[in-house]
């Protein structure tokens, strides 16, 4: 009896293999010693969810474990395939029912033109006198036509005035035509105007709060004609980075790859230049499905060093791999305050004299601080706080850059807006 028993868990540990190798057979193979199974997922050499792939590793869907400290992203995140591109979309319209904050007529003719236009093709006779109404604005309707939209389906709509009109609060935008660049009608708009400024005046002050003559209409525009983009025939992608960048490029060239090495055995994927990335789509795997298991492939992105300043607003962004050079900083400013106070000198009473100005003028002059500090910006953090430590407003640290960047001493690029 023991010598039967024995066989049977014999046969049985024999067996555990094959039975893990699921309904499919048996694990195709192994990548620098992680095993990939019947669904071209990498698992661990060791077990567990992430198999090591080289130096980086993928995890148990397939998605590459970058090994940097830079900011992490997925593909879908950081590219859009040149197929799928949105299309722009303008329209001239009217927008009625305004409470008599429309155009004046007076001042906007086209207007005017408009209503009687419109008038027209509904079949109402409109020659004669002059409209008077207050309650119409000529406005500009755009609208993103999105891709592999299908007719039929709705679209939102931006509606800005375009003549003199106080605000659209309370208007319905009439049937408009929407056209590409091509000059052919895609969609048509119609639908109440939802807008999130007002204004409100009496007789000597205005009240106004965000843009009262500029709104939107949700789902306002209907597709009539869909734009031919199908992914059904394509065996080439093309992969648009939106920040332009060789290293990112590369690197997402090199995700690609090694996923389909694992999963079709063989590389799919080439870099054009800061931007282009050519995937050329295996056979048995449509376009769609094909892109779906790429998008969520995990890269380590990267971006050029690069100070944004705003000089209107005083905003300024500093990005994280921005660096400054050891530099002494001296800033500081002059103000002279001139300060006139006219004494009126009256004369004796019956002297016969006049009423006289005599002026007088004060002077000030005060400097504040104005330290020498040394500035050394070997990361975002301390650059940020030596900046703080000179204790001046963002247009001083605006002018301050500009000297470092004048210097030589900012080694990145600084965009002025």
């Amino acid at each position: 009896m023991m010598r039967i028993i024995s066989l049977v868990l014999a046969f049985l540990i024999g067996l555990q293999p094959a039975l893990a190798d699921g309904p499919e057979g048996k694990i195709p193979g192994r990548v620098n010693g992680a095993a990939i199974d019947t669904n071209a997922r990498v698992l661990a050499a060791t077990g567990g969810a992430g198999g090591a792939y080289g130096d980086e590793g993928y995890d148990n869907r397939g998605r590459r474990l970058p090994g940097g400290n830079g900011p992490i992203s997925r593909i879908k995140d950081i590219a859009r395939l040149q197929s799928a591109r949105d299309n722009q979309l303008v329209g001239y319209g009217l927008v009625i029912g305004l409470q008599g904050s429309g155009d004046s007529l007076r001042n906007s003719p086209f207007t005017e033109q408009s209503i009687r236009a419109m008038l027209e093709n509904l079949g109402i006779a409109s020659e004669g006198g002059r409209a008077r109404a207050k309650n119409v604005a000529a406005v500009i309707v755009t609208a993103n036509l999105p891709p592999f939209v299908q007719s039929g389906a709705r679209i939102d709509v931006s509606v800005s005035s375009m003549g003199d009109a106080i605000s659209l609060a309370g208007g319905t935008l009439i049937m408009t035509p929407l056209k590409a660049a091509d000059g052919e009608i895609y969609a048509v708009a119609q639908g109440p105007v939802f807008i999130a400024g007002f204004e409100a005046q009496g007789q000597a002050e205005r009240v106004t709060q965000g843009v009262p003559t500029a709104g939107r209409v949700p789902n306002g525009a209907i597709v009539e004609r869909q734009v031919q983009a199908a992914m059904g025939d394509q065996s080439l992608l093309t992969l648009q980075l939106l920040n332009a960048d060789f290293s990112t490029a590369v690197r997402v060239t090199d995700v690609i790859n090694d996923y389909s090495r694992a999963r079709f055995g063989k590389r799919v994927a080439s870099e054009q230049d800061s931007r282009t990335v050519m995937i050329r789509k295996p056979e048995g795997i449509s376009p769609a499905r094909f892109y779906a298991e790429l998008e969520n492939l995990v890269v380590e992105s990267d971006v050029p060093a690069r100070v944004v300043v705003d000089e209107r607003t005083g905003t300024i962004v500093i990005g994280q791999d921005v660096r400054i050079s050891r530099v002494a900083i001296s800033h500081g400013t002059l103000t002279v305050r001139i300060t006139e106070t006219p004494t009126i000198v009256q004369p004796e009473p019956f002297s016969r004299g006049v009423t006289a100005v005599e002026p007088n003028t004060a002077i000030d002059i005060s400097q504040p601080d104005a330290r020498v500090a040394l500035l050394d910006g070997p990361d975002l953090e301390t650059l940020v706080s030596g900046l703080n430590r000179l204790g001046v407003k963002p247009a001083g640290i605006i002018a301050i850059l500009q000297g470092i960047k004048s210097a030589g001493a900012l080694q990145a690029d600084l965009v002025l807006q």
